[in-house]
């Protein structure tokens, strides 16, 4: 007997912002923005405990969301419009919404395991591949390229839940700008109208507040937009792969014991906060957990309010800076590999944050940091403990679990408040099999010490 298909789709339809309320507008691109064209998309996957039959959820939930959805967009206006690329360095590229634009929706059963998707433990990467959705094909027009930015994925498991799957180009917006508009879209899908939106909620502030000319020539020579074509494709995630995902949880109390460490090893130390400590520990484990020559190691930095003048917060688009630190991995696997790897991101941190020149930097540290070799592995950092998505209730409660599955591109790691608590850290990391395999007794075991 043929084994039933993982993922049955039952629906894939358009969703567009109410007639009329949205007029044709464009948004253009900073170099903030345009730094991320050549970025792999990014996923990301909320699940939700809500028992109930198909025709319960195909005819009162998928409603509900594409309604609320449609309301939504007519406030966001970008996520519903296509990223636009000229082949030229004279003209940057923009975000446009043209009447009859619209996000693309997918209604899907599943028959995977939920309790195994929403799970902490080590599980398959490519499971959570059916759940995602992709973005839409680029297409030419006229003189320039037209590339979908957002899709969603609305998946049923029978009797157990719901996931929505979102997917957006890195250029349309970053963590804080997503945020906004979960924000925006929860509050409208638990009461059904915009009107408590509209009286209490955060509106994006469309207005370009920075600009650099310099940057923007330099970054779009970087993406090499001369040679964007229809045959774009953004990268895609898909199997069969040996990756797995774990979650980690830090706890506030452990946290502490970690930072007492560093500030009592490092007592002269400018910078020793949860997020430096928590990413110095995750660090200095990966790097016990495989046999490399060099590590590099690097996150975000949002930038609104550490520019000059300060931006507000719900400036719409990307607005964040890099922080990078690079070590040998003998430095970061022996006795004081958790202090070294806390102290390097703590000092280059610092270093960011108080720079004469500002926190926005040409591409002159590129190779600065490369200056004693390129290393063997590369991480990054997905998310801020600051924003809660765990909040994000569209009138079912709490998501059971969020995962940031675009990690899987680069074998990175999320990090964000837990569900429980937000004083403490959830880790997301995505490794091989026998990385993960010895990735875990070393998280482990290395806690020991502090508890």
């Amino acid at each position: 007997m043929a084994s039933l298909p993982i993922l049955t789709v039952l629906e894939q339809c358009q969703v567009s912002p109410p007639p009329a309320t949205v007029n044709d507008r464009s948004l253009p691109l900073t170099f903030f923005d345009i730094l991320w064209l050549l970025f792999p998309p990014v996923h990301h996957l909320f699940f939700y405990d809500l028992p109930l039959t198909k025709t319960q959820f195909t005819e009162t939930v998928v409603p509900s969301l594409k309604h609320s959805l449609s309301l939504t967009l007519q406030h966001f206006f970008p996520f519903v419009g296509n990223l636009i690329i000229f082949p030229t360095l004279n003209k940057k590229p923009e975000i446009r919404y043209v009447e009859g634009d619209s996000v693309a929706v997918t209604v899907a059963e599943c028959n995977l395991d939920f309790d195994d998707l929403t799970g902490n433990h080590p599980r398959d990467c490519e499971k959570f591949y059916h759940l995602i959705p992709l973005l839409g094909q680029a297409a030419k027009v006229s003189d320039y390229i037209t590339i979908p930015v957002f899709s969603i994925q609305l998946t049923f498991y029978p009797n157990r839940g719901i996931s929505i799957g979102m997917t957006n180009h890195h250029s349309l917006g970053d963590a804080s700008t997503r945020f906004c508009f979960l924000k925006a879209w929860t509050s409208i899908a638990r009461s059904g109208t915009d009107e408590s939106f509209l009286a209490n909620g955060t509106f994006p502030l469309y207005d370009r507040l920075v600009n650099n000319p310099k940057l923007d020539e330099s970054y779009l020579k970087y993406a090499k937009v001369e040679t964007f074509n229809e045959e774009y494709r953004p990268q895609s995630l898909s199997g069969p792969t040996d990756k797995v995902r774990a979650t980690f949880v830090l706890t506030r109390s452990t946290i502490n014991l970690l930072k007492k460490q560093v500030s009592t090893d490092l007592p002269t130390l400018a910078y020793v906060s949860s997020f430096t400590v928590a990413c110095g520990y995750i660090w200095s484990c990966i790097a016990k957990s495989r046999n490399d020559e060099l590590e590099l190691f690097g996150f975000a930095v949002d930038c609104r309010a550490r520019l000059n003048p300060a931006i507000p917060a719900a400036y719409f688009g990307n607005c964040i800076g890099g922080c990078m630190a690079m070590a040998k991995t003998t430095l970061l696997t022996g006795k004081e590999g958790f202090v070294t790897a806390a102290k390097l991101l703590g000092e280059n941190l610092h270093k960011l944050l108080t720079d004469k020149d500002g926190i926005v930097k040409d591409f002159s540290w590129y190779g600065d940091l490369f200056s004693n070799g390129v290393p063997t592995t590369m991480m990054g950092v997905a998310g801020t403990p600051k924003l809660k998505f765990y909040d994000m209730d569209f009138g079912w409660g709490k998501p059971r679990k969020h995962e940031t599955v675009s990690i899987d591109y680069n074998n990175s790691i999320s990090l964000s408040a837990c569900k429980e608590s937000n004083e403490d850290l959830e880790i997301g990391v995505c490794l091989s099999a026998t990385d993960m395999e010895a990735f875990i007794p070393i998280f482990h075991d290395g806690l020991e010490a502090y508890r």
